[in-house]
């Protein structure tokens, strides 16, 4: 029997109490919860009340100073000063998204990742969807022509009403002013050419929210090409990005007039077509939906099947994706450099947006992540 690893947790915000908490208790037989930070003392006290976690803190700093084999980064923000933090301690690091706000940072995390020798993780649930999975198994299609990606935003509150959250306890003033001073000069060093507008929207618009479609459009895809076109805003997202002959029209839209998220993925081919739908993120085990439609080229006969390929749920198995990965010692599917690909896009969509410019190669990744790979047997070609 392998003993469970001991797991410190920072951040008990939502989408901790809804997804990650729950999971890891009931992951017991291969994770410990050992301890819990938030910058809310009352917060961080009722989760650890209701999951029988020994430990408090509500500084990150003492979080990681404990004797712990894996820290869960779930705060809001740049998760660079945790994880680089927790790396250097000598614990594996697994954080949600966004990774990190620039590349500068993302260099900063692999480092103290290979130099620590410890694994690093980001949590692009989507990826372990079910059915995106089946969905990769169909890939690739014949003569990809298009491929649609539309996201209806829709507020998330009526989605956790029935979970058991806690009561709202809202962290001391002067550490919330900290924080959103270190954000704000972390976005302003992340993206000097823009104004206040254009980091709001890269910030919430790309890295919080289509940050998930563009890595499963990266996953199913690979590494695209171009930027055509950016226009980014509060309620609406216009983007068109082409990956080799295929173009990808991306939508985004937020419409807080009801509770009615929805989110899909289309891909068009010469003769076939197949759509991926995805429920609202916050509703533990509802399953996402692949529809495949096809026809017989110069007839009227068409087909259509819709899969309900499982029940699991995305969060939890990239978590088990971890900790095997972790126990085998090698990197988890979206790992460190997967990560930095999301960042370099999302930067790269962000400049097309202020310059109204096309960008080349926009996920590329500077020399030194090869070289920072090379140097840990992680480059492309090892890992392949």
């Amino acid at each position: 029997m392998t003993e469970p690893l001991r797991v410190g947790v920072v951040g008990c915000g939502v989408i901790a109490q809804v997804m990650h908490l729950p999971h890891l208790a009931e992951l017991r037989d291969i994770f410990e919860i050992s301890a819990l930070c938030d910058v809310s003392e009352p917060v961080a006290r009722e989760c650890a009340d209701r999951y029988g976690v020994p430990v408090v803190h509500t500084s990150w700093a003492d979080l990681v100073a404990e004797r712990l084999d894996l820290v869960l980064v779930l705060t809001s923000g740049s998760h660079a000063p945790i994880a680089i933090a927790a790396a250097r301690a000598g614990s594996h690091v697994f954080v949600e998204k966004p990774m990190c706000f620039s590349l500068a940072e993302g260099r900063l995390m692999l480092t103290a990742a290979r130099d620590a020798g410890v694994r690093l993780m980001v949590g692009t649930m989507k990826r372990y969807d079910p059915a995106y999975e089946r969905l990769l198994e169909l890939m690739p299609l014949h003569d990809l022509r298009l491929v649609r990606s539309t996201t209806l935003e829709s507020p998330f509150q009526p989605y956790v009403q029935t979970y058991p959250l806690t009561a709202a306890h809202p962290a001391p003033a002067d550490v919330v002013a900290a924080l959103r001073a270190d954000e704000d000069a972390r976005l302003a060093a992340a993206l000097p050419e823009g104004g206040a507008e254009d980091r709001y929207c890269y910030r919430w618009m790309l890295l919080d929210n289509l940050v998930h479609e563009l890595n499963m459009l990266r996953g199913a895809l690979g590494e695209p090409h171009r930027v055509y076109q950016a226009r980014l805003g509060r309620t609406v997202c216009d983007i068109s990005l082409g990956f080799g002959t295929t173009e990808v029209h991306m939508s985004w839209v937020d419409l807080p007039g009801m509770a009615h998220y929805r989110q899909e993925l289309a891909f068009y081919a010469l003769d076939r077509r197949v759509t991926l739908t995805l429920p609202s993120p916050y509703l533990r085990g509802a399953p996402s939906q692949l529809t495949i439609e096809g026809g017989e080229h110069g007839t009227p006969h068409a087909w259509q099947t819709v899969e309900v390929v499982s029940y699991q749920e995305a969060f939890k198995r990239e978590l088990i994706e971890f900790e095997a990965a972790i126990r085998t010692n090698r990197d988890p599917r979206t790992d460190v450099f997967d990560g930095l690909h999301d960042i370099a896009l999302c930067a790269a969509i962000a400049r097309a947006h202020i310059t109204g410019q096309q960008v080349d190669d926009p996920s590329a990744l500077p020399a030194w992540a090869d070289e920072l790979a090379t140097a840990q047997d992680l480059s492309p070609a090892a890992r392949s």
